[in-house]
């Protein structure tokens, strides 16, 4: 039997107003125009969140060391400026760029300021800040003036996808690493191979087993086609590892005296944390003239210089291997709103820095939403959300650990790497530069540096192929800018900086 829908008082049907607003929320992201549903993007939103929640832990356990006058940053303060400036960033990225890129602290740049302190004597935390906002500032300059863009123009198409399979190799070593599948082999062990199965060459502990699982059975359902593939493994993993770890209480890999666990949870044991105040207080702390002022002028130019390299190609390089991902490039190479995307990523530094917690970029786990379907700004919206609320419930993100969310990272690669057949292998010019950008990444543990690789052979082949007026003039500023980037040691030795 049918049913009459109700009306409102002036007349108009609660169907017709969910229609409408349904519609307006699908013109506005674009929802049924990039084949997606709104029911596709929340889980997306929901599976980039879960991929990328444990920066909250970890940005403030790299992020830990004293600095030279004795002052630390604070665990809890640090977790809750991060999920907040995560979270707004996010929100923005959907909101006004339209695209499904979350934004979180990027780990290149947040370990080099970690190690940059432990190194450096007379640098502090707001001095170290300081240059993190300096180079978000110049960072966004460079958008407005569309130089940024450009740069992304001048890329060859071969070299655009050869970023994407980068990545995709990029993101399945951190996923295998992330789930004690592969582990570095400790340099006493007399070997020159760097990375092994497991440990010791064996698989151990029940993480291990947990990604196991979650990897079977994420492929299991996205060979069934069934819905929400990557999010259901992620949750059937974690609830995998929490069963697991009150029954027998595995612990972390490195236990409180300091003492190696090698059958231990990577990272975040799963269960529930404490719950604690929230506190924003290192908003604001940064003093963007320290660094210059306690290390003279060259020696703080130098350092701003490598943290804008950084910024500047891991975001170019993980924007175009995600939206390749997401098929939002159109026929010419081209990225919707383009200019709002690296706006927004150059706000992330500047934010980043302002709220001492180091720069924010496009996170390359937003691959896991975007496997998940997501292909609007609303599932950022969603994972922007969720992360504010993580500001609040940060014991509700222990509950999924790094093993559960691996499996995920695996199949994402595995979808981004299926692009390596559009790289024309016959051509020098593109196929060596391209070798190097994909073999790079991951084995140099950076994005940023695979693109260096790239854009400099791709610079020198072209030239002894005779074919020097094929280049674009801006790959030839971004490659000497690369040389200078990969020669900054001994440049930093020459000059006693």
């Amino acid at each position: 039997m049918g049913t009459t829908p109700s009306t409102t008082s002036k007349g108009t049907s609660v169907s017709t107003q969910t229609a409408t607003s349904t519609n307006a929320v699908d013109r506005y992201f674009k929802i049924t125009e990039r084949g997606s549903s709104v029911a596709r993007e929340i889980r997306g939103g929901l599976a980039t969140f879960f991929a990328m929640s444990y920066i909250v832990v970890l940005n403030p356990l790299i992020l830990s060391g004293a600095d030279s006058a004795g002052n630390t940053l604070g665990i809890p303060r640090v977790a809750a400026a991060t999920a907040l400036v995560a979270g707004i960033l996010t929100v923005i990225m959907g909101l006004w760029a339209k695209h499904p890129f979350a934004l979180a602290t990027g780990l290149g740049v947040n370990a080099f300021v970690a190690v940059t302190i432990a190194t450096h004597p007379g640098v502090t935390w707001p001095d170290m800040m300081g240059l993190v906002m300096i180079a978000g500032i110049v960072m966004f300059l460079l958008v407005l003036t569309g130089f940024r863009t450009a740069v992304f123009k001048a890329v060859p198409e071969g070299l655009k996808t050869a970023i994407v399979v980068g990545i995709g190799v990029f993101i399945t070593l951190i996923g295998l690493v992330d789930a004690g599948f592969v582990r570095r082999i400790p340099d006493a062990a007399g070997t020159t191979v760097p990375l092994g199965l497991g440990f010791d060459g064996r698989l151990i502990g029940w993480p291990t087993l947990v990604f196991v699982v979650g990897l079977v059975l994420t492929i299991a359902l996205m060979v069934r086609r069934v819905r929400g593939a990557i999010l259901i493994g992620i949750i059937g993993a974690t609830i995998v590892a929490n069963i697991i770890e009150l029954v027998f209480h595995v612990g972390p890999s490195v236990g409180a005296d300091n003492k190696p666990n090698p059958g231990g949870w990577s990272l975040v044991v799963p269960g529930l944390g404490d719950l604690r105040p929230v506190d924003l207080s290192l908003i604001g702390q940064a003093n963007p003239i320290g660094a210059f002022a306690h290390l003279g002028a060259l020696a703080a130019i130098l350092m701003a210089f490598v943290i804008l390299l950084s910024i500047f190609f891991d975001a170019m390089g993980t924007m175009v291997g995600l939206a390749r991902e997401a098929g939002t490039i159109d026929p010419q190479g081209n990225i919707p709103n383009v200019d709002r995307v690296l706006l927004v990523d150059a706000f992330g530094a500047i934010a980043g820095g302002g709220s001492s917690i180091s720069s924010n970029q496009i996170f390359v786990e937003s691959g896991a939403g975007i496997g998940e379907g997501a292909r609007t700004g609303l599932a950022s919206v969603v994972t922007g959300i969720m992360l504010l609320l993580a500001m609040f419930l940060t014991p509700l993100i222990n509950l999924v650990p790094f093993e559960a969310v691996a499996p995920a990272l695996v199949v994402v690669g595995f979808l981004m790497f299926q692009q390596v057949t559009k790289i024309d292998w016959t051509d020098v010019g593109i196929s060596i530069p391209a070798f190097l950008t994909i073999a790079l990444m991951p084995f140099t543990y950076s994005i940023a540096n695979g693109l260096g690789a790239g854009f400099i052979s791709y610079v020198l082949v072209r030239t002894f192929q005779g074919r020097a007026r094929e280049i674009h003039p801006l790959m030839w500023a971004v490659a000497a800018a690369f040389l200078i980037f990969f020669a900054l040691g001994p440049i930093e030795q020459a000059l006693g900086v």
